[in-house]
């Protein structure tokens, strides 16, 4: 079996396009790739915990933003680790404007959909990054 990838999602919390975030990173893992990535909580990296951050250091890393300030995407490589590929919602929902994402502990159906089609997206980039190791 290949090596898992680790998917480092936004922690925007009471932020939409975080919420949209995280969504994509759990339909990711539990869902479209759950035997191929794992889970990694930024907020572990923010705190300096080295179990996540050696971790994190052992796999290719995904990171999803919520927003252009992509704290998940800063933080890893803050970290001294890597980037494999980075996503952000607010991408996706430039590509998607019909897909409107509204809600912060519940997302509308069009949010939703917006982070379904993100997780698809990074799943395509999971599959990739394991071909390649």
């Amino acid at each position: 079996m290949k090596g898992k990838v680790v998917v480092v999602p936004c922690s925007g919390i009471g932020k939409t396009f975080g919420t949209v975030s995280r969504e994509a990173a759990y339909t990711v893992a539990e869902e479209l790739r759950p035997d191929a990535t794992e889970l990694a909580a930024l907020s572990l990296l923010v705190l300096g915990d080295e179990e996540t951050r050696a971790f994190v250091a052992g796999h290719p890393t995904i990171t999803i933003d919520g927003c252009r300030l992509a704290c998940a995407t800063k933080m890893v490589q803050e970290s001294g680790l890597p980037v494999a590929r980075s996503f952000t919602v607010l991408d996706a929902f430039r590509k998607h404007r019909d897909l409107k994402p509204e809600g912060i502990s519940s997302l509308n159906p069009e949010g939703q959909r917006l982070a379904r089609v993100l997780a698809e997206e990074v799943a395509e980039a999971v599959d990739d990054l394991q071909e390649k190791t």
